[in-house]
């Protein structure tokens, strides 16, 4: 039977519009965080998103969460009985004294350890949050950067990698700016490049397939959130499964040596996973999902990632942490009431945030509620 990984008191310290706060949490079902907008609900659950590799799910800079007032250090604090047994995990920044950026620190039980990444050996957190609502007819970054996220929820190194191919494209683009940059030098970087470039569609891919499977072996017919089939569209990845790695690094490494000079015009390097795309279709209509209607398209955002939670359950043998910002408000009776048994049947733990409490009814006899206002939260 699987489990569930799950946060026992979550405390804050001057982040985002919290001095102090503390909620314990003694109950095993849904944690329900309402109050009025602009109360601080999302404030919350974004503190547990930093639990992992990142900036969170808004994305934003470690300075940016530090208290307005306060002296531009912060830190989040968690008691978990996680994958491991219980455990204390904490991270956040020390208030800077130079202009140099701060550093981000991480503990696991009050010791050190190099970044939130170990944290996955606990935890797993997924979110759904209102940014994502315009997943499929946004940019192909946001796809990619939604997809790194699933695979980096399997995968804890995968975002490492990542953004040491981010890293080395930036080197790449910066020697091609050079007059007469050296050749031996674009050589190694090509090179280093090249291997990232594979790891990384490499884990993408594998996401995708492990993903697509999980859709595929939930019931179809009558349900609220429509299946939804997945794909990943880049030469690289098509290359995956049917050529070695290192001979897809060749013809990757190949592609880069001769478009030096296209790439130096357009001060950016045009070919590679880094241009890659996720394609998801509404299998019902057979449609793109960006040509769903806009109800459509949250329903099949809903089903990745309830299908995503649950690979993550089979793959560890614990229901990840999800965080659901402002979803059901948005959602049908039907919909919702389908999410709030799709949810029970996970055992996941479920941060759930709305300003409306009678959205959460069919919930709140089972659920820990709190009551969010400007600066506090207590439990109702």
């Amino acid at each position: 039977m699987t489990a569930a990984a799950r946060i026992r008191r979550l405390t804050l310290t001057d982040f985002r519009s919290y001095r102090t706060a503390q909620i314990d949490i003694d109950a095993p079902g849904p944690v329900v965080l309402t109050g009025p907008n602009g109360a601080g609900k999302t404030n919350l659950i974004e503190s547990i998103s930093f639990l992992t590799p990142g900036r969170g799910f808004r994305r934003a800079t470690l300075e940016d969460v530090a208290r307005d007032g306060g002296d531009g250090g912060w830190a989040v604090s968690t008691e978990i009985d996680g994958m491991l047994g219980l455990a204390t995990l904490g991270t956040g920044i020390e208030p800077s004294r130079t202009d140099t950026a701060p550093a981000r620190r991480s503990r696991i039980d009050r010791e050190p350890v190099t970044s939130a990444a170990a944290f996955a050996d606990h935890l797993r957190i997924i979110w759904l949050v209102p940014a994502m609502d315009a997943l499929f007819n946004g940019p192909a970054s946001e796809r990619r950067r939604f997809l790194d996220r699933l695979a980096t929820s399997v995968d804890a190194n995968h975002s490492g990698r990542v953004n040491a191919f981010d890293r080395a494209l930036r080197s790449r683009n910066r020697l091609l700016e050079t007059p007469n940059s050296d050749p031996q030098w674009l050589d190694a970087i090509e090179r280093e490049t090249a291997e990232l470039a594979v790891a990384v569609a490499a884990g993408r891919a594998e996401t995708v397939a492990r993903l697509q499977a999980a859709l595929a072996r939930e019931p179809a017919a009558d349900m609220p959130f429509p299946s939804a089939a997945i794909a990943l569209d880049g030469w690289i990845e098509s290359l995956l499964g049917e050529l070695p790695a290192t001979e897809i690094e060749d013809r990757y490494r190949a592609a880069l040596r001769g478009s030096r000079a296209r790439d130096a015009a357009a001060g950016r390097t045009l070919e590679g996973p880094h241009r890659s795309d996720l394609r998801v279709t509404h299998i019902a209509k057979n449609t793109p999902a960006a040509d769903a209607s806009t109800g459509e398209q949250k329903a099949l955002l809903i089903r990745l990632v309830l299908a995503h939670a649950g690979l993550i359950a089979d793959m560890t043998g614990h229901a990840p942490v999800l965080l659901l910002d402002e979803v059901v408000a948005h959602l049908d009776p039907n919909r919702r009431a389908a999410l709030y048994d799709a949810l029970a049947a996970l055992g996941a733990q479920v941060f759930i945030t709305g300003a409306d409490p009678a959205a959460f009814g069919d919930i709140a006899a089972r659920a820990s509620v709190f009551e969010v206002s400007p600066g506090t939260v207590a439990r109702r």
